[in-house]
């Protein structure tokens, strides 16, 4: 198990981008960052800008196996959303669960995004 872990997780060749990615969150992810930062949620640790096999996730929940991802209006189109299908199935068949949110959601209804989060979690 630990070996597949660093063959999948945070590949080397993706750490520049990942640390670019976190230098520079969207105002969602950034919300959504002091809510999940420092295992603020239920004690759950989460990392941002994760990769999982040439996948860069949002946020991941190693514990829980926990990928939350939020979409903006790039999201909104047929290519992305074959996309994001490969994605979530690629992640499923390693247990990963994906939980995706619109952006605005963060913004509108945080409460509700936290709590299907914490929904996700094993008691």
């Amino acid at each position: 198990m630990f070996s597949i872990y660093i063959m999948l997780h945070n590949r080397k060749y993706l750490k520049e981008y990942r640390k670019e990615l976190r230098s520079s969150l969207t105002p969602a992810e950034t919300e959504l960052w002091k809510h999940l930062k420092g295992g603020s949620l239920e004690g759950r640790k989460f990392r941002r800008q994760h990769s999982v096999g040439n996948y860069i996730l949002d946020f991941y929940c190693p514990s829980e196996q926990i990928a939350v991802e939020l979409d903006g209006q790039v999201h909104n189109n047929i290519s992305a959303e074959q996309d994001d299908l490969e994605r979530d199935m690629y992640l499923k068949n390693l247990n990963i669960r994906v939980l995706r949110f619109e952006n605005k959601d963060v913004f509108d209804n945080l409460e509700a995004v936290l709590q299907q989060i914490s929904n996700g979690f094993s008691k």
